[in-house]
């Protein structure tokens, strides 16, 4: 008899190198991440609307998957776990439309007409305010001083420039070129 503990290289009847995993199996382990992820996301409140695009993919790979394990009667627990995780993922984020939906709806109706008429007397107020503005500015270099004053009712303004526009101020502006 031989001794094969020896001779390390002889074929002892098992197949050498990774077994293959039964049809499906590589789609159900990718369905089940996906589906796992998303249903991580679809119950985080506001966010779960974006799982709805993931939950499909996992949904889809599972299909696949369960379809290539039935053909070859393959085990499908991991492929049938990803589904239903997918479908349920799936469901949380589609009812989040409709409840983001609803607190809109009802924000609208009970706090919506206050909001914008509270935004509209602010407005006025402070157009009203920058109506009645003064300005007043004063610049000082050493011993020059400069100060400018203005106002949008400042009535001395609009007198001088009444009185501006009655005074006899044309002058001959065109101009003598030499010939």
């Amino acid at each position: 008899m031989e001794d094969f503990t020896k001779n390390p290289g002889q074929n002892t009847g098992q197949p050498s190198g990774p077994q293959p995993k039964p049809a499906g199996q590589n789609l159900g382990i990718a369905a089940l991440i996906t589906a796992i992820v998303t249903f991580v996301l679809a119950v985080i409140p506001c966010v779960g609307i974006i799982a709805i695009i993931p939950a499909i993919i996992a949904i889809v790979l599972a299909v696949v998957g369960l379809s290539q394990a039935s053909r070859s009667d393959a085990p499908r627990g991991v492929i049938i776990a990803a589904l239903v995780i997918g479908v349920v993922a799936f469901m949380i984020s589609v009812s989040q439309i409709f409840v983001a939906g609803k607190i809109g709806d009802k924000f609208d109706k009970e706090f919506g007409g206050k909001i914008e008429n509270v935004i509209n007397d602010v407005q006025e107020n402070v157009l009203d305010e920058l109506e009645d503005a003064n300005v007043n500015i004063k610049v000082e270099s050493g011993d020059d001083k400069i100060e400018i004053s203005t106002g949008a009712n400042n009535d001395n303004r609009v007198k001088q420039l009444e009185e501006l526009e009655k005074a006899d101020t044309l002058k001959n502006d065109t101009l003598t070129t030499k010939k």
